[in-house]
Formats: structure tokens, C-alpha cells, sequence
């Protein structure tokens, strides 16, 4: 049987958005529920994924290796919690300086880890707190639920299955 997955929008999901980029390990802020609901959500048998636009990068405003150091704490925070996040996926791009298929709201991303991680579409989710997030997972056959930025993520982890 195939794995279910829970994906993740990252800023405002996960960690704290300012309302503009997430720049530096300082503003890299991990919401207060996040390890809970990622704990309850492994525990109801779900692989836990982020998908994520850092657009800042093709705008020059902070660099992959930031991304690497905030996805690095991110992953180190999770394993102190029992938590595994398989994967982080991110998009560097921004439709100001040319077009991707990696960009949420296209789907190319969400499809590498459905394949690759042979994960059930009709049993996983995607959380985020953008529109976008929701058309990503529709596109591809996961069920979308919109929360408000900066909100407690453990409470719709509570009501999953």
C-alpha cells in the first residue's frame, strides 16, 4: 500500500512570516504547534514533506545557502522532537525573472515527491496558508486545506485521519 503524505507550505505554515521574505536564521522563527502537530502527524502513519517558493533567491535577496541553513535547523529541531521530515523541495524561482514549473502553483515539485516516495495522492494533504498552496495539491490529486498565516497548525492536524 502506498504511503500517505502531509505537505507543507513553509513560511507561515511552519515557521513565523514577516510579511515579506524570510531572510536570515534570526527571522527563521518555528511557529509554536509545529512540533506537535508534526509529531501527532507521523504518529497517524503520515511522511511529512515542504514544499516551498523561495522566490528571495532570484531576486537576489538571500542565497541557497541561507535555504540550506534555515532547512538545516528546521530538520535538526525535528529530529530533537522524533520528527523526520523526508524532504524539503524548494523552488528558487520568481515569475519576475522568467517562469518555472517548480513554482507553486504548478504542480512539478508535489509530483517529484508523490513518485519518488511512491506516496498516495487520494490519501495526502497539503497545508498552507496560500491560495497557491491549495492549487499545487488540487493539480495533483492531494487534497488542499488554506489555514490563516501564522496560525496554530495543530489544530487541523488534529482533524486529520
Amino acid at each position: 500500500m502506498k504511503q500517505k503524505a502531509l505537505f507543507l507550505d513553509r513560511d507561515g505554515v511552519i515557521n513565523h512570516d514577516p510579511g515579506d521574505y524570510t531572510m536570515s536564521l534570526e527571522e527563521f522563527i518555528i511557529l509554536p504547534t509545529v512540533m506537535d502537530a508534526l509529531i501527532l502527524a507521523q504518529s497517524k502513519g503520515y511522511s511529512i514533506f515542504v514544499i516551498t517558493n523561495q522566490g528571495g533567491i532570484a531576486k537576489g535577496l538571500y542565497g541557497h545557502e541561507m535555504v540550506a541553513s534555515m532547512h538545516d535547523l528546521l530538520h535538526n529541531t525535528c529530529q530533537e522532537h522524533g520528527v523526520e521530515i523526508k524532504r524539503i523541495f524548494y523552488s528558487p524561482h520568481h515569475p519576475e525573472f522568467g517562469n518555472s514549473l517548480s513554482r507553486k502553483p504548478e504542480r512539478l515539485l508535489m509530483e517529484r515527491a508523490l513518485a519518488r516516495y511512491n506516496l498516495d495522492p487520494t490519501r495526502s494533504v497539503m497545508i498552507g496558508d496560500r491560495e497557491r498552496d491549495v492549487q499545487c495539491a488540487n493539480q495533483a490529486g492531494v487534497r488542499g486545506i488554506l489555514i490563516p498565516t501564522n496560525s496554530a497548525l495543530l489544530d487541523v492536524v488534529q482533524t486529520l485521519d
